[in-house]
């Protein structure tokens, strides 16, 4: 089944200007005015049987019936926002706004999911519906799952989930995917430990919050190395640390605050860590005689790849892939609120080859058009592989 009436590499050229122009002017979270705009009034252009707006705030979501009549609803989604960093690149279409850049490759996402839209509305030979799913706030507002708040998957009737990502590293026309945990879930912390300040030269009147702080930082490494499995995956990182004193060096602070993020790749050793930092603040900081409290932040859950859609993703892929073979990753401890939706649907994200460039939220990082071709190609090549041909 062919799914493009136009050529696809006509379409690629389209989707490299639309990616430099959201390169320029990134926008982030929910606020996205500008970036929603240009998705909604390309999605009308191409003739969407519908386009929604202001979903999640400024979500978009465009809908394409096949002309084959009845048949299954599949979702493809990218992320929309880009990040607080003050770009590094020197491009000529480098960030106009300061201190905001696209730098996780979510411009590139936006517009291969444009270019696949308008192949697949000027072909719509397949059976059933493909939702288009754009959404916003991925990088820390959980967009994911305000969407699915506000009944995005019940709305548009979706029985499946796909969604793609950019690896730097990765060779351009590569990509790489594996069943089960992708990425960890992300938890985030902030502990406060209140004891009893005094004079540096009498600690024997005080309760050091500093000290106590200090033993919990070490004991919470534990975690990883004691109550996980080794097969398993965990790190926590204690991110940041500070005192409630006037950085006099011959005061102990009364106050001491530090925090952090724990990262696990299972949902019951998620659970399971939490409690166990909880219990290594408490009772050390009770050990001391003084008082812990955690304020515990939940973030993003694991994003767990269904085996059978890993399946049919990978065939996909393979379709289309420079070399006609797709590789296992291993998993990674980043996260991707693309987990939310994998919690209630069936279905899998892929990596997609950005070839060598800077890392992700790197300043210098830039997402490389020429992987705008292969990104298209794949949606086409799932639609194709996953919806019964138009008779």
């Amino acid at each position: 089944m062919t799914l493009s009436a136009l050529p696809l590499a006509d379409i690629a050229a389209e989707a490299k200007e639309w990616r430099r122009d959201i390169h320029a002017n990134p926008e982030l979270l929910f606020d996205l005015p500008r970036t929603a705009s240009l998705v909604a009034e390309n999605l009308k252009a191409f003739g969407c049987d519908e386009v929604a707006t202001g979903v999640a705030t400024s979500g978009v979501v465009g809908v394409v019936r096949g002309r084959g009549g009845a048949g299954k609803t599949i979702a493809l989604r990218c992320d929309m926002d880009a990040l607080p960093i003050h770009e590094q690149t020197n491009l000529p279409y480098a960030s106009k706004r300061p201190g905001f850049m696209h730098a996780c490759g979510h411009d590139g996402h936006t517009a291969i999911l444009l270019g696949a839209a308008k192949a697949l509305t000027a072909s719509r030979a397949f059976s059933g519906t493909v939702v288009l799913v754009f959404q916003p706030a991925e990088e820390g507002g959980a967009g994911s799952r305000v969407m699915l708040e506000e009944g995005l998957l019940e709305r548009f009737g979706i029985e499946e989930v796909y969604g793609m990502h950019n690896l730097p590293g990765l060779d351009v026309g590569s990509f790489s995917i594996r069943p089960g945990a992708l990425m960890a879930a992300a938890d985030r912390f902030v502990v406060t430990v209140d004891g009893k300040g005094g004079h540096a030269a009498f600690p024997h009147l005080c309760v050091d919050p500093v000290l106590i702080s200090s033993e919990i930082t070490v004991a919470a490494q534990s975690i990883a190395s004691r109550l996980v499995d080794p097969l398993d995956s965990a790190v926590l990182s204690i991110t940041y640390f500070e005192t409630g004193g006037e950085n006099a060096l011959n005061v102990i602070p009364a106050t001491a605050r530090f925090g952090g993020t724990l990262r696990t790749l299972s949902p019951r050793t998620r659970k399971d860590a939490e409690q166990r930092f909880r219990d290594i603040v408490e009772k050390t900081a009770a050990m001391h005689g003084a008082r812990a409290t955690v304020d515990w932040r939940p973030g993003y859950p694991v994003t767990i790849n269904d085996p059978e859609k890993t399946k049919v993703a990978s065939a996909a892929a393979a379709r289309i892939a420079t070399d006609g073979t797709i590789g296992e990753c291993p998993p990674m401890m980043g996260a991707e609120d693309f987990s939310f939706m994998l919690e209630k649907r069936p279905g899998a994200m892929i990596w997609l080859g950005n070839g060598p460039s800077a890392d992700l939220h790197n300043p210098g990082y830039d997402f490389n058009d020429d992987a705008i071709l292969p990104g298209i190609s794949y949606w086409l090549s799932l639609v194709a592989q996953e919806m019964k041909p138009a008779a």
